[in-house]
């Protein structure tokens, strides 16, 4: 008996018992379709955050106020927390490497123009703001340089913003109140998109000091700080760490952080629902795999005159052992791709029903399914075969 005797022999008993067969398959193809359709949504998330992060480029560094790694919540259980401020934002531009700072503060208000007004965000920031996050504007001028400490009444809006508030009417040089001030509309930003649920084209920009007599508060929400290509971020957080402890009384009641920090805390999300997803197809391939060798040493009983019958005509142990591996290996391996074609599926279904939600297959989750699915299949099968090949022919034959 060949090796295509064995193939079509083992591929006939498999035809025979068809409800038991694809019992089987379900477990392994469950299994596979899971891993594919939930690694499918992580990768297609992780490139998303990536992607989202470096719009705004790679040598940003985020200062906040409040040790958020220690507590979660500025001061809490801490004592008093040092405020960050506008001099703080000024004495971090001396610090060497650094190119440009942008003090944030934000709120939220209701910006009106004539009878139409929305509740957006009003972010107060300084001149260097569309440098920093890779903004533009499409008409009109950003906010005009100065002393941050000096405010203006004057406001820039998102595309949105201003399509909701004036249609196609032109909106510079018109007046808009925003949580009640009256400032005078100089620019309209380019259409940026949304950025983790935040959407940027439906907000204001007014200058610092406006947005902090406007919100009642005399602290940053933010500030960031552009360094140059020629440093490294572990230099400016140390040198940024070090000026502002010294400006805090030393202590260290900010946190730092850069793009490759916040990447980092994604990936170690992303690790977490990876090994979730390990989990789910472990145990879906388990089950599988029990159910393939509780068939396959079922059949061995119930093909017990079949092996004598293959024994006596010729066959040698390593082809019968052959013969029931085939059979264990075409249950799995038929189950990897039904699982894989199922994963794929959804995942183009999803992609095609909610086009905002981020999806992508990597290749090497789809190689990898397949070949544990193989695996899980010589695997299961190795104890039938080797006591399908044990059989005495003679009392093999003599069985009913």
């Amino acid at each position: 008996m060949g090796r295509d005797g064995i193939l079509g022999f083992s591929l006939g008993a498999l035809r025979e018992h068809g409800l038991r067969t694809m019992l089987s398959i379900l477990g392994i193809s469950i299994g596979v379709g899971a891993v594919i359709l939930l690694t499918s949504i992580g990768e297609g998330a992780r490139i998303y955050v990536v992607e989202e992060f470096q719009q705004f480029g790679t040598n940003i560094v985020a200062i906040t106020p409040g040790k958020t790694e220690t507590f979660g919540i500025p001061g809490a259980m801490g004592g008093t927390t040092r405020k960050l401020t506008l001099d703080d934002a000024e004495a971090l531009r001396r610090i060497s490497g650094v190119e440009t700072i942008v003090p944030i503060v934000f709120g939220q208000g209701r910006v009106e123009f004539g009878d139409r007004g929305r509740d957006v965000y009003v972010y107060g920031v300084t001149s260097d703001a569309p440098d920093v996050w890779k903004f533009g504007v499409v008409q009109g001028s950003f906010l005009p340089p100065g002393d941050p400490h000096r405010g203006s009444p004057v406001a820039v809006l998102g595309p949105k913003l201003k399509r909701e508030l004036y249609g196609d009417e032109n909106a510079i040089g018109t007046f808009v109140r925003a949580a009640g001030w009256r400032l005078r509309v100089i620019g309209i930003m380019e259409p940026k998109g949304q950025i983790l649920g935040f959407d940027l084209d439906d907000v204001a920009y007014v200058p610092v000091a406006t947005a902090m007599s406007m919100f009642n508060v005399d602290e940053m929400t933010e500030i960031d700080l552009v360094f140059s290509a020629s440093s490294s971020s572990e230099t400016i957080v140390e040198a940024a760490r070090a000026m502002l402890r010294e400006r805090h009384a030393d202590r260290e009641d900010f946190t730092i952080l850069t793009q490759a920090a916040m990447l980092e805390v994604f990936d170690d999300v992303m690790g977490m629902v990876t090994a979730g997803v390990v989990a789910i197809a472990a145990i879906s391939l388990l089950v599988g795999a029990i159910g393939i060798l509780t068939v396959m040493w079922i059949s061995v009983g119930e093909r017990t005159q079949e092996i004598g019958l293959v024994r006596s005509l010729g066959a040698s142990m390593n082809q019968v052992r052959g013969i029931f591996l085939v059979e264990a290996v075409a249950m799995s391996t038929i189950g990897g791709l039904l699982g894989l074609a199922g994963g794929l599926g959804l995942a183009h279904l999803l992609r095609f029903a909610l086009p905002g939600l981020p999806v992508h297959t990597p290749l090497p989750y789809v190689a990898a399914a397949v070949g544990v699915s193989v695996l899980t299949g010589i695997i299961s099968g190795i104890a039938p075969a080797r006591r399908a090949a044990r059989l005495d022919p003679v009392e093999a034959l003599r069985a009913e």
